[in-house]
């Protein structure tokens, strides 16, 4: 990108990028939205005009200067259109996880003063129904989707979002200059939006972010890899994460990309072999399960596809030692390289919709350095990238040609990083949020010194790449006082695709243990293959041959192991998945290890009694509708040889 270019829209708000952007591209398409099978445009003109009467309308509903709108649903351009509109007349905006049950989105809108709940359906609009008589803030709830609404639509504490449009459409003909004249008064230094932190010890965070914290975001990335304002983009990612937040506030308006929205959720990966993205964000939970979706395509296949697919991953896992270091490819090499990825890999990626995909991004977790190598063997250019909420989601990433798995890469241009005394990492730049929402003792904590602190403990190698550890409260040490990382193998764990989730303890202890959940759909499979029937999940976990499965496959990380204390030597199968909707996961899908702990505390007293080999539990399962039943069954504890 253009440093004078930079240098001009780095003191803009989003809300005066967007209408840079009109001036400059109005007729590209910038928005994309699939419904009922057809995809719907929206030019950068459309987008304005839409923020614009979105809000003025938000304005004649009773929003004022720093008042807060909380958006709750799927990933919709009305998203976009209400967050953007609400900013432009000096609100603030703030995004629910759609799936956060109704009595802690009444603690997030009172902690927040929320004052507008902007909601996509009737599934979100009823949580706020529940709630009403504990959210006395609220004064407006706005619904995009009409179905299912008609009981609601004489109460005037709900407004469809068509009509908060015609009221702006009204409003602006009255006062043509209004609109103009907020937008030319918001400063680049306001706080425009509160995004939520993951919550792993408690009630989220807002976060305060300001137009410039996203903005210089974006700049800062495209400069680092450059977009093409002719790139594509799938937003399928929750839009309340900060890695969905920084695509369409930053990165979107830096750099002029289109921004595609899935049907729906169920769809999104159908819709993405549509859209052909040039660049894609994900979780390393999506990487996983695309990963495994390939490993069934290719045992599905018949046996000389899969013996060529076992030949030529071996040799694109050697070229991508070269490509992803930039050193030159031995030519034999090169070329089997390029045989395989035409006659193996080219087609494959292109059913999962990924042919045009030039960069790949992960973040918010750890990712193993095996699966980096796989997708990079394949030909999807996957690099890691490091940040948090609170510094716009990325601050560190890997280049071109310099992509070590071990690490997350180098900072971003004017982004400083150094670590503490304490082994922390620290960083610095103009992405920096000012701090938390009505928290200024955890602001304080959060920012000591100038520098952002991020809990996570880490190192710079010797080629200037930062190296993640894990989460400094993470870090265990065995009763030896021998240091290591849950983190790091429970990733080399997960990189087996019959193992989803893995729990490590060895706090304090003799030994390394785990709880591991199964990927249902891999070794479902597995079990089909070999005429193994079961019924539930639950009667899978317990099968005896799936114990010898998940026994050689953890025997093979104990192999790998570079220390002996990093061996595990007990393990169990645990009988439900993990899920953020029972408090084990948090939104983004990372351990909450602390209440795993306390929850599976008979498990984890097994995993540390080696003469226990099986034990009865009372498993208890919580359903979507607040139901609940508990099933008794017997776990089975399994301890590994001696190498």
């Amino acid at each position: 990108m253009d440093t004078r270019q930079t240098k001009y829209l780095e003191p803009l708000t989003i809300p005066q990028l967007l209408r840079w952007r009109v001036k400059r591209t109005g007729d590209k398409v910038a928005l994309r939205k699939k419904d009922f099978g057809r995809w719907c445009c929206y030019t950068w003109n459309d987008y304005y005009d839409y923020v614009r009467k979105t809000g003025l309308g938000l304005q004649q509903l009773g929003l004022k200067k720093e008042d807060i709108i909380a958006l709750i649903g799927d990933n919709i351009p009305e998203m976009l259109f209400t967050a953007i509109g609400a900013q432009a007349v000096g609100g603030i905006s703030v995004a629910i996880y759609q799936t956060t049950m109704s009595d802690e989105i009444a603690q997030l809108l009172e902690y927040m003063n929320v004052t507008m709940v902007f909601c996509d359906n009737q599934e979100q609009v009823d949580k706020i129904v529940e709630i009403r008589a504990s959210v006395p803030n609220v004064s407006r709830v706005i619904y995009e989707d009409p179905r299912g609404m008609r009981d609601y639509q004489s109460d005037d504490w709900f407004a469809f979002i068509e009509d908060v449009y015609k009221m702006g459409e009204e409003l602006h003909e009255q006062q043509p200059d209004l609109f103009e004249s907020q937008v030319d008064q918001g400063g680049a230094d306001d706080v425009c939006h509160l995004c939520l932190t993951s919550g792993t010890t408690g009630l989220s965070k807002g976060t305060m972010l300001t137009h410039k914290n996203f903005i210089s975001m974006g700049l800062q990335l495209a400069e680092a890899d450059p977009l093409e304002e002719t790139d594509e983009y799938l937003s399928f990612l929750p839009f309340a994460w900060i890695g969905e937040q920084q695509t369409s506030f930053g990165v979107a308006m830096a750099t002029g990309i289109t921004i595609n929205f899935p049907e729906s959720v169920e769809t999104a990966m159908e819709d993405l072999k549509e859209i052909g993205p040039h660049l894609m964000f994900g979780s390393p939970r999506i990487y996983e399960t695309i990963r495994s979706q390939i490993w069934l395509k290719i045992n599905e296949s018949y046996w000389l596809n899969r013996k060529l697919y076992n030949y030529f991953i071996k040799i694109g896992e050697m070229a991508a030692t070269y490509r992803m270091t930039g050193k030159p490819m031995p030519l034999t090499l090169r070329f089997k390289s390029w045989l395989g990825y035409q006659m193996m890999f080219r087609p494959l990626i292109n059913q999962i919709g990924l042919l045009r995909l030039r960069r790949a991004y992960t973040g918010g977790a750890a990712l193993g350095p095996e699966l980096f190598t796989f997708y990079q063997a394949i030909g999807v250019n996957l690099k890691q990238i490091y940040g948090q909420t609170e510094i716009v989601g990325i601050a560190y990433m890997h280049r071109d040609g310099d992509v070590r798995p071990d690490t997350v890469g180098k900072p971003l241009p004017m982004t400083e990083c150094k670590i503490s005394e304490e082994g922390e990492i620290l960083s610095r730049s103009s992405a920096v949020t000012p701090g938390y929402y009505k928290l200024p003792e955890k602001t304080e904590e959060l920012l000591a010194g100038g520098w952002l602190h991020s809990g996570d403990a880490g190192y710079i190698d010797e080629n200037g790449h930062l190296v993640v550890i894990d989460r400094l409260s993470d870090v265990m040490h065995n009763a030896k006082d021998q240091m290591f990382s849950p983190m790091y193998l429970e990733n080399k764990l997960k990189f087996s695709p019959y193992i989803k989730e893995a729990v490590i303890f060895g706090d304090k202890r003799d030994f390394v243990s785990v709880l591991i959940n199964i990927d249902p759909i891999v070794v479902g499979k597995w079990a089909e293959d070999r005429g193994i029937s079961y019924t539930t999940f639950m009667d899978l976990s317990a099968k005896p041959e799936v114990a010898e499965l998940i026994n050689g496959e953890v025997t093979e990380i104990n192999l790998r192991a570079e220390k002996e204390h990093f061996r595990i030597k007990r393990f169990a199968i645990l009988y439900k998945l993990l899920d953020m909707d029972d408090g084990e996961l948090t939104k983004t899908g990372k351990i909450r290890r602390q209440f795993v702990r306390e929850k599976y505390q008979t498990l984890y007293e097994a995993l540390y009694d080696e003469g226990i080999r099986e034990k009865e539990v009372e498993a208890l399962f919580q359903y979507q509708d607040g139901q609940s039943t508990t099933v008794k069954t017997k776990i089975s504890f399994y301890t590994m040889e001696e190498l």
